[in-house]
């Protein structure tokens, strides 16, 4: 994991990054030879590299850096100066702050962070394998070292995030999910109960064993707990992450090109719930904090559950499987059921979902939608401009529910092709009787190819999101 470090006066950097409101608020000792005039009429989008024969500069513009798309480009600048950086094989830099402004720093510093990311897990070549080895330091009068710090365990979560979402499946079972979850409560403080197929027969859970009838793996369901002394809040945030660790699709197979060959990522949810209770264990958030995730592949196997099928769920509701490939839904239900013991202030759920909210948005922001206040909608909308992981509401009328009616069990896993994101939505909420947001990161979680700062793979999203919403509730 890259992290910011506070510099001390004895860094010498291969690379400076001046952060700078006005001309004048640099230091000489930070401005080479005919730079002064340069910069006089430099633009926000288009910082400015010089050098000196020892030492490369960057010179980034910050000013209206309280402006979410100004923020947004201090990221992207920030990952191309880490491309320019990578390429001339530079390992050490420091940013320089001289605007003062700390949501302006915090956003290049994300960009820095994020953007040097690289999963290389696998990779054999060593000069590959330690590619991610780049040392970042921060110079900065306002920027003090606890905030440095809770920065710094937020990116660790989005890496471990996108981590969990890289790995294969050869790897990655439902079992050794669970270990990895194990893994990181012991990392930052916050308790992990995994059930196995045994204890979720037990409780009945008929959408988890459905989905995972066909597989030769067991299902888990993981409870996360992270429950401070002093919480702020007397009934718990309840997280919810499908964790389907591979998709085929089941009986109803999916396509294999652009499709079933990135089907890895279909637990993104599960490494969203993951990476937000690390962050906020971690960060030691006074808020009590769930998470629960049932986690399986599904597969064609010799048992699997078919079109036409009626499996009978943890509510003790049947639903009528029109659509094996409809299956994210059956398991979160049974996690969502399970919720109400909780006794939730708010649950949110996370899931890559359906193909609908990709088409109906593209890879630009998640689908939401749910039963929540609209006070609760607004506060996690403003996050996620601010964030720049940008959700867009979408509604739950009673006719995306009358979609799911069936003729022999009480209803059925799919509505109609156009607004699939609203009767997917529609399916969960029957599972729900509390105050509820649903998160479709369909298109958000997975980039076939990099984006600025975002890489090819797992991207982490939802986890600065969520965790920023959550410091909302303090």
């Amino acid at each position: 994991m890259i992290e910011v470090k506070q510099a001390s006066k004895k860094i010498i950097a291969e690379a400076n990054i001046i952060l700078f409101d006005k001309v004048t608020s640099i230091p000489a000792s930070m401005l080479g030879s005919n730079i002064k005039n340069k910069l006089k009429g430099i633009e926000l989008k288009k910082p400015l590299s010089y050098f000196d024969g020892t030492t490369l500069f960057f010179y980034q513009l910050c000013n209206d850096s309280k402006d979410w798309k100004n923020r947004e480009q201090l990221r992207k600048n920030a990952a191309l100066a880490v491309s320019t950086m990578k390429s001339q094989n530079l390992t050490q830099v420091k940013i320089c702050d001289y605007c003062g402004v700390s949501a302006a720093v915090k956003a290049y510093c994300e960009g820095i962070i994020l953007g040097s990311y690289s999963f290389t897990k696998y990779k054999t070549d060593k000069k590959v394998k330690n590619s991610n080895e780049f040392a970042v330091y921060l110079s900065s009068k306002k920027i003090k070292s606890a905030e440095l710090k809770e920065w710094n365990i937020l990116w660790e979560a989005v890496y471990k995030s996108r981590d969990l979402v890289n790995e294969p499946n050869s790897y990655l079972t439902a079992p050794k999910l669970s270990e990895e979850f194990v893994k990181m409560g012991k990392e930052a403080g916050f308790q992990v109960e995994v059930w196995n197929e045994t204890k979720i027969k037990a409780q009945k859970m008929g959408g988890i064993l459905g989905v995972n009838s066909g597989s030769m793996m067991p299902p888990t369901f993981n409870i996360m707990e992270y429950k401070p002394k002093g919480a702020k809040n007397k009934k718990p945030i309840v997280l919810v992450g499908k964790g389907v660790v591979y998709d085929t699709g089941g009986m109803s197979l999916k396509p294999t090109a652009n499709s079933m060959d990135y089907m890895k990522c279909d637990m993104a949810g599960s490494a969203v719930v993951a990476g937000i209770l690390y962050a906020a264990a971690k960060s030691k958030l006074p808020l009590h904090i769930i998470g629960l995730v049932p986690a399986t592949d599904n597969r064609p196997g010799e048992e699997a559950i078919v079109p036409g099928d009626i499996i009978t769920m943890y509510s003790g509701n049947t639903v009528e499987v029109k659509n094996t490939d409809a299956e994210g839904r059956l398991i979160l239900a049974d996690a969502l059921h399970y919720a109400k013991k909780l006794n939730p202030e708010l649950v949110i759920d996370f899931a890559t979902l359906t193909g609908a909210a990709v088409r109906a948005i593209g890879s630009y922001a998640s689908a939401i939608m749910g039963t929540a206040s609209d006070k609760v909608f607004n506060a996690v909308e403003n996050k996620g401009y601010e964030t720049f992981e940008r959700v867009i509401r979408f509604p739950l009328w009673d006719e995306y529910g009358d979609e799911l009616k069936s003729d022999i069990a009480d209803f059925s896993n799919l509505g109609k092709g156009e607004g699939g994101q609203m009767s997917a939505g529609k399916f969960l909420e029957k599972f729900t009787d509390y105050p509820w947001l649903h998160l479709d990161i369909a298109g958000t979680a997975f980039m076939h190819s990099s984006a600025d700062y975002r890489p090819a793979g797992g991207t982490g999203v939802g986890v600065r999101l969520i965790f920023e919403y959550l410091k909302t509730l303090i």
